[in-house]
């Protein structure tokens, strides 16, 4: 566009002008000068301050051959309108007679006087250096942010400033659960109003708190609460932000918003996705010594605990990788306190639910509990999305209120994707879904730590062709027993279709991805395997990613290779030996799928009977 914009501007001159903007006149001799005026080419004459005369050719002129070079400008395009020549005057008054006397005989038209205005010329030729200026000033003003005034600012700090009277809105009351994580957090906004509490003990301010946790549990919206309930100025930003193509653009930010903050102290400084630039420094084998983002690590690192600094500014920070964090980061001095902030447990997704359903229109005693039941493992972003889907789904169906079917379909949308009732599928595939599905649902049925079915389906969804929902127990921790009957539930699909086809297909390939990343991980991380022993390779500082060895010997490597094969075969055979015990059941489920294309609980308590082990953990449980 910038260059299309010149190329215009160069045009347009050109167009209006006649092409005189784009010519320079040929200097000419006096003996060249009186051979034009004898040869009656010249059209008129214009004396600027008596030192220099214009000289316009004919018509007639412009087409001779001699004058080709004075008919041309630099585009090579026509230039009638002239100046074609220029001549430097001696004497003025000799000059002057000699034009009277060519006008006198009809050798010239005309000629006059005129003071010199070269302002026009002036602007002209300043022309292409103003667009060279005006382009550069275009570029910087994009590169440091936009908007007028910003030319020299691009070492200015991008955060944005909330006004604790005005911008923020957002308080702890709306953050449901995430309780642990809040109470820690309150107590630097209890700190942040009342110092005193604290300080005439001898504690300090501390410096910073890191929100560690997965993607969509709250650490952003648990930033914007302290906001708003401490009524101190906020700063806000990302780790990217500090990101520049300058070199020690990235350390001057990180100064401009500690001076900033310390102008306003107290203050909070919020750094959102801090993994930008807070890796450990010295990993990067392609970056060189000098490297930016490790100089404005350092600069941070300063900032936060270094000579001259000011404790009335704490900073917040939240990321998902914390393990990729550099050490002097992490220490105390700098983020004081970890905060994890973990995906919410059954009572706490009930409290987000309720938050989320605010605004929709539903169904009146909708069970909140219901809901938070079926979305185990859904983090905060999970559930508003449900709830958004679930109405969507209630609009398409022309409804006038959001009700339970629709959050159990919303539910199924994200979990399994969009449904494809038009996708074509042979009768043939359509019985070996059936059988693989109804394989799940019976192994998983017979086996004691296998998850409860909720409901087995034969629609294709997403890049399945069939799919099994479970409603998992939440468990802190894992047995070897519970892992094993996951894996055996896992492994019944192609057991059954070995057991009723005798032959096996690609449809288990998600199943035996899952079911080999359990199988690595009992073996390699949780110890879980008796020829491997109690050794785990796992390293939680995250530091192992940068290494080109592994922890292990090849020896042991072939180990853990045989170990995973014999789990995964072990669990196969398994599932194959409940299958062919149950193998009328097995065709019975499969059947149903084939003409009902949904099964739900209910369906398998019918053909199998009521779960034994479920009575067992009400129990327990209660």
């Amino acid at each position: 566009m910038i260059y299309a914009v010149i190329l215009l501007v160069f045009f347009s001159i050109n167009y209006f002008t006649n092409g005189s903007s784009f010519h320079e006149p040929i200097k000419l001799e006096q003996p060249e000068f009186n051979a034009l005026l004898e040869k009656r080419s010249i059209e008129k004459i214009i004396i600027y301050n008596k030192k220099d005369a214009e000289i316009f050719l004919t018509k007639e002129a412009l087409k001779d051959p001699a004058n080709k070079k004075a008919s041309k400008n630099i585009l090579d395009q026509p230039n009638e309108k002239g100046p074609h020549f220029i001549l430097s005057l001696g004497d003025v008054q000799n000059f002057e007679k000699k034009l009277e006397t060519a006008v006198a005989e009809g050798k010239l038209k005309n000629y006059n006087f005129q003071e010199s205005n070269n302002w026009s010329e002036i602007i002209i030729s300043l022309l292409p250096i103003i667009i060279i200026i005006g382009v550069w000033v275009f570029i910087m003003r994009r590169m440091s942010g936009g908007g007028g005034g910003q030319l020299f600012n691009i070492g200015k700090s991008k955060a944005k400033l909330f006004d604790e009277k005005t911008d923020i809105k957002t308080s702890f009351k709306d953050v449901a659960g995430l309780e642990g994580a809040k109470e820690e957090i309150q107590e630097i906004v209890e700190f942040l109003k009342n110092p005193e509490k604290y300080t005439n003990l001898g504690g300090k301010i501390p410096k910073g708190a890191l929100l560690v946790g997965p993607p969509g549990t709250g650490k952003t919206l648990l930033a914007k609460a302290v906001a708003g309930e401490a009524q101190v100025p906020f700063f806000s930003l990302s780790g990217s932000d500090f990101v520049e193509m300058f070199v020690g653009v990235g350390a001057s930010r990180v100064r401009d918003l500690f001076k900033q903050a310390k102008e306003k102290s107290p203050a909070i400084i919020f750094i959102d996705e801090i993994d930008a630039v807070g890796r450990a420094r010295g990993k990067s084998t392609m970056s060189g010594g000098n490297d930016e983002r490790e100089n404005t690590l350092n600069q941070l690192l300063t900032e936060m605990d270094g000579f001259g600094t000011n404790s009335n500014v704490i900073v917040l920070a939240a990321t998902n990788r914390a393990d990729v964090l550099d050490k002097a980061l992490m220490r105390a001095g700098r983020f004081d306190r970890q905060i994890f902030v973990d995906l919410p447990d059954i009572r706490e997704r009930e409290e987000i639910f309720k938050v989320h359903l605010e605004p929709l229109k539903k169904v009146e005693n909708l069970d909140t509990d219901f809901l938070a039941k079926q979305t185990p493992g859904f983090s905060g972003a999970d559930i508003a999305n449900v709830c958004n889907e679930a109405a969507l789904i209630a609009a398409r169906n022309n409804k006038e209120a959001v009700d339970k079917q629709d959050f159990l379909d919303a539910v199924d949308r994200i979990i399994g994707g969009l449904e494809k009732k038009n996708k074509i599928i042979t009768p043939e595939e359509k019985k070996a879904i059936a059988i693989h599905e109804a394989g799940h649902a019976t192994v998983s049925w017979m086996l004691e730590h296998a998850a409860p079915l909720i409901k087995v389906t034969i629609v294709p969804r997403g890049q399945s062709l069939g799919a099994a929902w479970y409603l998992p127990e939440e468990r802190q921790i894992v047995r070897t027993d519970q892992m094993l009957d996951e894996m055996c539930a896992t492994m019944g699909g192609r057991a059954a279709e070995k057991v009723t086809f005798d032959r096996i297909s690609t449809g288990a390939l998600s199943d035996l991805e899952k079911v080999t990343k359990q199988a690595r991980a009992m073996v390699t991380i949780y110890g879980l395997n008796e020829k491997i022993g109690n050794v785990t390779y796992y390293d939680s500082s995250g530091q192992s990613e940068y290494s080109f060895s592994k922890p292990y010997s090849d020896e042991t490597a072939k180990t853990i290779d045989e170990e995973i094969s014999i789990l995964i075969e072990s669990q196969y055979e398994r599932a194959i030996k409940i299958l062919e015990e149950n193998k009328d059941k097995l065709n019975q489920l499969a059947d149903i799928l084939i003409e009902k294309e949904v099964i739900f609980k209910d369906d398998l308590e019918t053909i199998f009977g009521k779960r034994t082990f479920d009575d067992n953990l009400a129990a327990i449980v209660s």
